[in-house]
């Protein structure tokens, strides 16, 4: 009678099927699949893979199992892959075109891609965590402060980051009371290359309670971004995250304007004055195109719908400064200690705005 399949521990994403029993490329799978930071389902015996063959991103199937699975005739489905961890025969591609699998694959020689295919397959079906860009309409706007607060509220119903892009800021492990938290900061990443794992990252970044930040270490000079660094940490962050923010510099730049369309709102961040408002002017014509964009007014001396009328962009909340502030920072508490006060409105409204882009 066969067995159901193994499951090696279980993932935010259907995880990907192995058939074999063969212990030499179980070996090599499960090295390729922790490289990918994927768990899969083993099946050691035909029958057993086909509870899991239709839901799996991919399927791979050893040499050792091939016929027998062919014989089985399951569904054609996209994703079959039949591996050897010696040199494939003729017949095993024979039996490749019954199982309608896509390749024959060398596992000695193919490592790297085997990597990237289970890492890519199996991030198409896990649900993107929601991005949020924060940038200042006008300087002194409170940008900084606003993204770490709309993060400490994410984090109180699911993992959420701060990413840290403007090297000239406060820092937000300081403005979080994390400057003295050990963890992976923007000096280790850019210093690295490949893919960077959604766990690895959410594991070693410093904490507050479900908020992770990624920023630098305190009391450096910032180096400049590098944007493969930059891409794959969004990238990692929105696949272990169910709330990414994104604290962006007011300066232009192709990195800066690549980040703000990668969002999915973009939120700015401005005094409710004429200068506060000529500055959002500026900042609605550099980003226009986007269709999350969307204005937060600090200060109450302005009209909402004088400001639509001007800006030409919906007003996603108006607030008065928040009482305590300086105090709540300076205790190591992070803007939003309490979800009462304006702020706490304010960032309410905008995570109530969000609606995810397609990938």
């Amino acid at each position: 009678m066969p067995t159901s399949p193994e499951p090696v521990s279980s993932t935010t994403a259907p995880p990907p099927l192995f058939v074999t029993a063969d212990e030499r490329l179980i070996g090599d799978l499960l090295a390729l699949a922790a490289a990918a930071d994927v768990t899969p389902v083993m099946a050691r015996e035909p029958l057993a893979a086909l509870s899991a063959w239709g839901r799996a991103p991919a399927v791979l199937i050893g040499a050792d199992l091939a016929d027998a699975v062919a014989a089985l005739a399951p569904g054609r489905r996209p994703h079959v892959y039949v591996l050897t961890a010696d040199r494939a025969p003729d017949q095993l591609f024979r039996t490749a075109l019954q199982l309608g699998a896509e390749q024959v694959v060398e596992v000695g020689t193919s490592g790297a891609w085997l990597v990237e295919l289970l890492a890519d397959v199996t991030e198409q079906c896990v649900a993107r965590g929601r991005v949020i860009g924060v940038v200042g309409g006008s300087g002194g706007a409170g940008a900084t402060t606003f993204a770490c607060a709309l993060g400490q509220a994410a984090a109180r119903t699911g993992p959420a980051i701060v990413i840290d892009c403007d090297p000239q800021g406060p820092g937000l492990d300081r403005m979080l009371g994390l400057e003295r938290t050990e963890g992976f900061r923007w000096d280790a990443l850019c210093q690295t290359t490949g893919r960077l794992s959604a766990r690895a990252l959410r594991d070693a970044l410093p904490k507050a309670g479900g908020l992770g930040v990624l920023s630098w270490y305190a009391g450096t000079t910032a180096p400049s971004l590098q944007a493969f660094a930059v891409r794959e940490a969004l990238s990692a962050a929105r696949r272990g995250h169910e709330t990414v923010v994104i604290d962006l510099p007011r300066s232009p730049g192709r990195l800066i304007d690549e980040l703000a369309a990668r969002c999915d709102q973009l939120v700015v961040v401005t005094i409710g004055s004429v200068l506060g408002v000529s500055a959002a002017v500026r900042m609605r014509g550099r980003f226009e195109r986007h269709p999350g964009l969307g204005l937060v007014i600090r200060g109450e001396s302005v009209a909402v719908a004088d400001v639509v009328s001007v800006v030409k962009v919906p007003v996603l909340a108006q607030m008065r400064d928040q009482p305590r502030l300086d105090e709540s920072l300076d205790l190591g508490l992070g803007p939003l200690p309490t979800e009462r006060g304006p702020l706490g409105r304010a960032v309410t409204a905008v995570l109530g705005s969000v609606q995810v882009q397609a990938a």
